[in-house]
């Protein structure tokens, strides 16, 4: 059997599981086969254990048992996600792969986009992006920055979360009862990149959607809490909330629902996935490059810019009629992203075979 090491976010987020589970997917057609995935995560941060990343004690133990290395997908290039030793990965044996990373600005206090202070340097960036064969930004704005150092192997991949239909079969049954809610996506403040007005002024934009949403009568309303650092927030605002950690079923109660009012782009994605009406709210360039690249820009809405959010809101409830048509005008741009996916996995997996082939 293959092994084949995915070096990934494990931290809080139940988003960084489904998309994972859309990468796992996307490796078994590539291979054709079973192969052994061994998953570790991305940066000890979050761990009790020291091995994570693209350290010297992962990079032995890869070049000791392993045929392949994919890191990703997810937030790596920002927010220290990434363990990387620079010296350590030149000493890599097997084929490294890059798959759907991101790196986006923020909004400062002017409401300006600016780097941000825990970006991984573009020294980090340069030096893993040249060790890799494969390279799929999971944005355009992630693109057109590793591009600008120089880096033309880079592709844009999207996100494998937009194909997670193709695992519809695997989600378990929802009960009746959770059936057919509203949800309104929440992430704590405190842990948003915004302004400190901005932060402070997030609850009462929550609490004004939740009033337009029964006021259009959507009555059972709950918050989704990606992370349970989201709970605090979610309780603080006395209403009813939902927290699931298990990737199959937060994804079986999103394709459930009648509705996501979405602060989170890892609810957005595998809404668009599995046609459940959705409605994006966007803080970053990360969230609102990465609505751009897959072709629902103008579906989006930026809560800095915006000069009424709850107002924008009610705008897309009113037509929600209009996304199978965004759906269906976004098509080819997603048939090219899944066409880079698998075209990059498939070149991944005859590399990896052939280096198993050395012995």
């Amino acid at each position: 059997m293959l092994n084949i090491f995915c070096i990934r976010p494990k931290g809080f987020n139940v988003g960084n599981d489904a998309i994972f589970m859309g990468l796992q997917a996307a490796i078994a057609e590539a291979f054709g086969s079973f192969v052994n995935l061994i998953s570790i995560p991305a940066t000890s941060r979050y761990e009790s254990q020291a091995k994570a990343g693209l350290t010297s004690r992962t990079v032995h133990e890869i070049n000791q048992f392993g045929h392949g290395v994919i890191v990703g997908g997810g937030n790596l290039y920002e927010n220290g996600e990434l363990d990387v030793n620079l010296e350590a990965l030149k000493k890599l044996e097997p084929p490294l792969m890059l798959f759907s990373l991101s790196r986006g600005r923020i909004y400062n206090r002017l409401d300006k986009l600016v780097d941000r202070t825990d970006v991984m340097s573009d020294t980090i960036l340069t030096g893993l992006n040249r060790q890799a064969t494969w390279s799929l930004a999971r944005d355009t704005a992630t693109l057109d920055h590793l591009q600008g150092l120089g880096l033309d192997h880079v592709r844009l991949g999207g996100c494998p979360t937009i194909f997670l239909d193709r695992m519809r079969s695997q989600f378990p049954e929802v009960p009746d009862r959770d059936r057919r809610t509203t949800l309104v996506s929440v992430r704590n403040p405190q842990l948003m990149n915004i302004s400190l007005q901005r932060q402070i002024g997030v609850a009462a934009q929550v609490r004004a959607i939740i009033a337009l949403l029964r006021e259009r009568g959507h009555d059972d309303v709950r918050l989704l809490c990606h992370d349970h650092r989201d709970i605090p927030f979610a309780a603080s605002l006395a209403e009813p909330y939902v927290y699931i950690q298990e990737p199959h079923a937060y994804l079986a109660l999103l394709n459930s629902c009648r509705l996501n009012v979405t602060y989170r782009v890892h609810s957005a994605l595998p809404c668009m996935a599995l046609g459940t009406p959705f409605i994006k709210l966007s803080y970053d360039e990360r969230a609102i490059s990465l609505m751009d690249t897959v072709g629902y820009g103008d579906w989006n809405i930026d809560i800095v810019k915006d000069p009424d959010v709850p107002a924008a809101v009610g705008d897309r409830m009113s037509r929600l009629d209009q996304l199978p048509g965004l759906r269906e005008m976004a098509a080819p741009t997603w048939e090219r992203l899944r066409a880079t996916q698998d075209g990059a996995l498939r070149g991944f997996a005859s590399a990896v075979r052939e280096f198993a082939a050395q012995g």
